[in-house]
């Protein structure tokens, strides 16, 4: 269960974060590896979306089915987005039957900050925190009541509209943000594709965010919070039907996805004694999909949870906190021939503390599933101070991936009893940081057994007729091994970044590289501030990776822009996304979006 992010403020040196750990721990003393992106950074980027914006720091990697209003796949260290949890303020998000999060559904507007946990989380979050955890926080309202607006257009007939407001007044603090985009895009797949699905129309897209925060406090220490988030989707994708009386091949009807993320949470913490802190959270996510054209398949997921969280102080060894929490999950398709649901009963242990140079980590989580069989998760780690600003961490962690819906249910693929994937994962880094800058390396190995996939052989699936194609099953094993470098520098009116990431990922039983993973990745990026003015470049190079038979080129693209202060509460901005025109394939046959270039304003002020 994560706690709410703290507020802005509490460290002007590491940064205090929530998701590596259950409690708020400066991430200059954990064991895990977490990176945070705080709203100064999300603006001053010139990335179109969540997904964009993550996928420049170190050990995460993209792939998409076209440009920025297509389906998204994030791979944390390696690890798939089935294999990844995603929370948005400690509720957990994404589709039951693709097990995945619609990052395409948010608008980085609402978001405050984002922490990404990468490495084992299963023992802290449950089942698919193989390769990591990323939290993204949504706004949050702190001092005096403030609005803010903002438009901008781009080519493509590409628009975005945001406005919110939030503040404090006495006990009461709120946030409230809307954010709306659209985008006439490219199509989506390029001429030639390997299934004939190609249509020269435009694939564009259509987004809006809603969110609103609002806590009281009825007394110090204590504060009863309010969270809602809606985002909606609506996009163009190429792709065929067959329908009756030939069942010939027809790819020019206008194929439209329709994609929606609702997030309610409702949470009291609060100091129970001077070294006692508890938390109870209420809350329900429905992740909706209706795709087609002719006819409509409708996905839908609803994820009702309850979790109390207790931390105790205990003093020299540190701080005990222990959680519980239930969860419900319902799947219903057009698919499928009924609902289908499950339950979980989880309990979660953790002790972390510190004492002179040392500070360590150790957590225990059993999970109780309804449908497939209980699994028990630990992690245990420490770090040490070598010298002023300098420490070696350590961390090893056993992760599991429970089976989606779609594996276990879907007609003529799914089947009851397949097990959870399982996942032992060690790493070793180096963090270091002064005031002006700051450096980590981390290597890491994570090696998962009983990967479900695609069972071709009809002998080895259940003897139903539906299964002449194959079936779903525990196929295969993986290596995932790595290294990730990142480097920040401040330097008058420079700002410098750059990341550099190692990876080889492959299937033990084949010795292939595991699909749309680049061996190779690296980022940099420079601000520098002259008076009013602001300027930005960024560059991020992917290396080839495989993807259904096929090498997808090496890719570079760069970023430009320049922001200028007009007045007070009144700023320009103008971004050349893409520069240098790349020709960009996110995923085998797909195309993103050449040379953009955009113009917009930004205004805020007090109430």
């Amino acid at each position: 269960m994560a706690q709410t992010a703290p507020p802005a403020g509490v460290s002007t040196q590491a940064p205090v974060v929530v998701t590596g750990t259950l409690q708020p721990t400066s991430v200059q003393r954990l064991a895990a590896d977490v990176v945070v992106i705080d709203r100064e950074t999300i603006e001053s980027s010139t990335a179109d979306s969540v997904a964009d914006l993550l996928r420049r720091e170190a050990g995460l990697q993209l792939s998409r089915n076209g440009d920025a209003g297509q389906p998204t796949a994030l791979f944390v260290r390696g690890a798939t987005s089935a294999q990844t949890v995603v929370l948005i303020d400690g509720v957990r998000i994404g589709s039951a039957t693709l097990s995945q999060a619609a990052f395409e559904n948010l608008d980085l507007n609402s978001i405050e900050r984002i922490e990404v946990l990468r490495g084992p989380g299963s023992s802290l979050y449950g089942a698919d925190a193989v390769g990591g955890v990323i939290q993204i926080f949504t706004r949050r309202g702190t001092g005096a009541p403030r609005w803010n607006a903002a438009l901008a257009a781009g080519r493509y007939a590409s628009r975005q509209l945001s406005a919110g407001v939030s503040g404090t007044s006495g006990p009461l603090d709120y946030a409230a943000q809307l954010a709306h985009e659209r985008s006439e895009g490219v199509s989506a797949l390029r001429p030639g594709d390997r299934f004939g699905n190609y249509n020269p129309d435009r694939d564009g897209f259509e987004r809006s965010n809603i969110q609103l925060q609002a806590g009281f406090k009825p007394a110090a220490g204590q504060r009863i919070g309010l969270m809602l988030l809606q985002g909606r989707l609506e996009n163009q994708y190429d792709a065929s039907q067959f329908l009756p009386p030939n069942f010939a091949q027809d790819n020019t009807p206008d194929f439209r996805s329709k994609g929606r993320t609702e997030v309610a949470a409702l949470d009291w913490r609060g100091e129970l004694a001077p070294t006692l802190r508890s938390q109870v959270r209420v809350a329900r996510n429905l992740d909706t999909t209706d795709l087609g054209a002719a006819v409509i398949d409708r996905f839908r997921t609803t994820r009702e949870s309850l979790a109390a969280q207790l931390a105790w102080n205990t003093g020299s060894f540190g701080q005990l906190t222990g959680a519980l929490e239930r969860m419900e999950e319902k799947a219903q398709s057009t698919s499928y021939v009924r609902a289908v649901h499950r339950t979980n009963n989880a309990a979660t242990l953790e002790l972390t503390g510190s004492a002179g140079p040392a500070a360590w980590q150790a957590d225990v989580r059993r999970d109780a599933p309804s449908d497939y069989a209980d699994a028990t998760t630990a992690r245990l780690g420490g770090s040490w101070a070598l010298a002023d600003g300098l420490r070696l961490k350590l961390l090893a962690g056993s992760t599991f991936r429970a089976p989606s819906f779609n594996d276990l249910y879907f007609p003529g693929y799914g089947v009851a009893g397949l097990k959870a994937e399982r996942g032992r994962s060690i790493e070793a880094g180096l963090a270091w940081r002064n005031a002006t800058s700051e450096a980590g390396l981390t290597v890491y190995r994570n090696r998962v057994r009983d990967l479900i996939g695609y069972e071709p052989d009809r002998n080895l699936c259940p003897t139903d007729p539906a299964y002449d194609f194959g079936c779903a099953r525990n196929i295969s094993r993986a290596r995932i091994e790595g290294a990730t470098l990142s480097a920040a520098h401040t330097a008058g009116a420079w700002e410098l970044r750059g990341t550099v990431d190692a990876l080889e990922a492959r299937d033990e039983r084949t010795q292939q590289r595991l699909p749309r993973r680049a061996a190779h990745q690296a980022s940099a990026s420079a601000l520098y501030s002259l008076g009013d003015w602001r300027f930005g470049a960024s560059a991020l190079r992917v290396g080839e990776r495989p993807d259904g038979g096929k090498r997808l080129a090496a890719e570079t693209t760069v970023d430009l822009q320049a922001q200028w202060r007009l007045m007070r509460g009144v700023s320009l901005q103008a971004r050349l996304l893409n520069a240098t025109d790349e020709r960009i394939e996110p995923a085998r046959d797909y195309q993103g979006l050449g040379r953009q270039f955009w113009l917009g304003v930004k205004l805020e002020g007090n109430l």
